[in-house]
């Protein structure tokens, strides 16, 4: 089977065409934790197919690396964009994709060479109600709310933006142990399908450092979606204006909530790494 390495920002998956290389969909968990792993496989925070679609251009079938089905991804969706049209998938540099039924609007940008090299993607709207997230929490929104990990207490703000997040405000993250305290807070009995935590240092009104712990993965160097949920937490939270510039460890997201719309553009590079040929038969 052929497959691409792509990264955004250092989140890095495995790019299967999914209409040249189909797979049993029950087959797919196994299949993808072979791919993600980093040892025995080609390596990846997860494997993302390219399907056709007859609701948008294409399709983004999404996979974390445990082989868990994840409902979008923000660095994933922008690499889906420069797939399609580097590869001659299509000519159009304004896309929709769709993802577990949510489809994202994405402008591309491309260098000298025609590649594409930066997107510019609509990622829709935040859901803030609590039981839609979703968090076990009463009440309109979850902002600056408590949550006990092992005896500790933080504050969080909860977004989905698609998938859900949990931003939590801390004073520094360079020394976090999140092998730690990540999983606490993926599995805490407040989150039903679990979730990814973003811990995050307010720098200034425009920028801000955050690590994430990703559902189903671990720490990554970037995610799309948690950047975004991440500006409006930071916004609801009246610690930073509505557009900033999120610092992962992978490099840099633009975010801005236009409040007026309720929508939240997330802008970044995409990149590949390397193709392949891997034989998914003779996985161990």
């Amino acid at each position: 089977m052929k497959f691409t390495k792509m990264h955004g920002c250092g989140n890095d998956y495995v790019y299967i065409d999914g209409a040249a290389w189909q797979i049993l969909q029950s087959n797919k968990p196994d299949v993808v934790q072979f791919l993600s792993d980093r040892h025995f496989g080609v390596g990846g925070d997860g494997v993302i197919f390219i399907n056709p679609s007859d609701v948008a251009d294409f399709e983004m079938e999404m996979y974390n690396a445990d082989g868990t089905r994840a409902e979008m991804c923000g660095n994933g969706i922008r690499c889906v964009g420069k797939y399609v049209y580097d590869k001659g998938l299509t000519d159009k540099r304004q896309l929709s994709i769709v993802s577990a039924g949510q489809i994202k609007y994405l402008e591309l940008e491309v260098d000298s060479e025609n590649r594409v090299s930066w997107v510019r993607v609509n990622m829709g709207s935040p859901i803030l109600v609590p039981d839609q997230i979703p968090v076990k929490i009463s009440g309109r929104q979850a902002v600056n709310v408590p949550i006990c990990v092992e005896g500790q207490e933080y504050h969080m703000t909860c977004v989905s933006m698609g998938n859900p997040h949990a931003v939590v405000f801390v004073d520094g993250t360079d020394d976090m142990n999140l092998e730690q305290i990540g999983p606490l807070f993926e599995h805490h009995e407040l989150f039903p399908k679990r979730t990814n935590t973003e811990f995050v240092q307010i720098v200034d009104r425009q920028h801000v450092k955050m690590r994430v712990w990703e559902r189903g993965t671990g720490e990554t160097l970037a995610c799309g979606t948690g950047c975004c949920a991440t500006a409006v937490a930071c916004a609801l939270n009246g610690l930073t204006d509505d557009q900033i510039t999120v610092n992962v460890l992978g490099g840099e997201i633009e975010v801005t909530w236009d409040r007026e719309r309720n929508l939240v553009y997330m802008g970044g590079p995409a990149a590949t790494v390397f193709e392949g040929e891997i034989n998914i038969e003779e996985k161990r």
